[in-house]
């Protein structure tokens, strides 16, 4: 069916006149009355009772003139998706991310790629970086934040912001009065940290930091999640070292103190799979650099 022959009827059928619906769509009266003539036809059912008084909707050519209008409406749609889709603005995407992540840069990307584009369905998945790039492997997430890199088939990844390492004391620990403190006055204490199974490269870092100044961490429990340790901490259960983005966990019972010696930058990378869609994929990665320059150049 040709779509012209509805964008007729519906005109007829709102005016109830033809003179006014043929002025309406740019069109002499006669080729409008045959093609209304070609749609009752090709339907096989009359839709306007006319006559040289008035035109009328007949029952069915009530019901049609609402399918017509649906029909159109949901033309209309398709076309806008299948463009959006074409610009790289209508799709979804699975973003995993460990905890330390959520800070503002992260909070920042998600408002700033969420007001660009609306009709991207946004899945979050918090997962610590291990399982980050079995997911990435097995397809399930498509892009995550990471705090190590593997070498893998169809997955790329970049830099995404450096930190430096910071300590977390309880509240009421002596050293927690000091604006900065020494890695060295940590030498006796417990500490809550990362499973280095679950990220050697990052937990390695840390150790090689304290080893560095003499420090070798007694390890009295381990934590997957940075909040976990944070309250760990505050339950007076140890001590930490952890990124400085994990600050943003800010909560009573714990201070966060940077160290007075030059500590190791600690990346957090992006990381994804490079055979998904390429549109969509582009618009996220592209934000997240956009935010992030701005983030990193107003420090």
């Amino acid at each position: 069916m040709d779509i012209r022959k509805l964008h007729y009827f519906i005109a007829v059928a709102e005016a109830l006149h033809f003179s006014r619906a043929a002025e309406k769509l740019n069109m002499t009266q006669p080729p409008l009355s045959q093609q209304i003539q070609d749609l009752e036809a090709e339907l096989g059912v009359k839709l306007l009772e006319r006559n040289k008084r008035q035109v009328r909707l007949t029952p069915a050519g009530n019901v049609f003139l609402e399918e017509a209008k649906m029909i159109l409406a949901q033309l209309d749609r398709s076309i806008k998706t299948t463009q959006l889709a074409s610009q790289g603005i209508i799709g979804h995407l699975i973003v995993g991310f460990v905890d330390s992540a959520a800070g503002d840069i992260m909070v920042d990307i998600l408002k700033v790629f969420r007001e660009r584009f609306p009709h991207i369905q946004l899945t979050l998945c918090e997962m610590t970086s291990a399982q980050q790039w079995q997911a990435l492997h097995d397809g399930t997430i498509h892009v995550g934040f990471v705090r190590f890199i593997e070498s893998a088939k169809h997955i790329d990844y970049r830099t995404f912001t450096n930190e430096s390492l910071v300590a977390v004391l309880p509240e009421q620990h002596p050293l927690a009065r000091l604006s900065s403190i020494s890695v060295r006055s940590l030498e006796l204490e417990s500490f809550i940290l990362f499973p280095r199974h679950l990220g050697v490269s990052f937990h390695d870092l840390i150790l090689g930091f304290c080893a560095q100044h003499g420090v070798y961490p007694k390890i009295v429990q381990e934590a997957i999640q940075m909040y976990t340790i944070v309250n760990l901490v505050a339950a007076n259960l140890g001590v930490s070292i952890v990124p400085s983005s994990v600050a943003v966990f800010q909560r009573s019972g714990v201070v966060f103190r940077p160290f007075e010696e030059s500590v190791p930058p600690v990346p957090l990378y992006t990381a994804w799979r490079t055979d998904v869609n390429k549109a969509v994929l582009s618009a996220f990665l592209k934000t997240v650099e956009e935010v992030s320059s701005i983030a990193i150049g107003n420090r």
